[in-house]
């Protein structure tokens, strides 16, 4: 079993960049592949970035590629997801999600119901 707490949202104007954090506990963090999803108001939960427990391939939704990356420190247990060019639609919850297995399979990646682990998430707002 792996705990995630994430860190690292709050409040930006567009154009800057935040850096989020998901610490997990255990020891085998590097046998887990790892997502970040985020939730807006009144809209249900989406896929925003995954990362693989092996091969560390990496896979993002069409809306943040090319302006957000997907990182993991398997030595500090730790996930990032470095956020540049905010807009203000990247206002959400982000939460960290992680599954155990070293799949690469793209859709079984960027589906939330393949995650067994959450974290509470994090706040990220973006003011136009």
């Amino acid at each position: 079993q792996v705990q995630l707490v994430e860190s690292g949202g709050g409040l930006v104007q567009a154009g800057a960049s935040l850096r989020l954090s998901c610490a997990a506990s255990g020891r085998t963090f590097s046998a887990y592949a790892m997502g970040w999803f985020r939730q807006a108001p009144g809209k249900e939960r989406e896929f925003v970035a995954a990362i693989t427990a092996s091969d560390y391939g990496t896979n993002y939704a069409d809306s943040v590629k090319g302006r957000f990356t997907i990182s993991r420190d398997n030595a500090k247990n730790t996930l990032y997801l470095q956020m540049n060019n905010l807009k203000p639609e990247d206002t959400a919850v982000y939460y960290c999600a992680a599954r155990l297995g070293y799949s690469d399979f793209a859709p079984l990646l960027r589906n939330l119901h393949n995650y067994a682990y959450w974290g509470q998430g994090t706040q990220v707002t973006v003011s136009s």
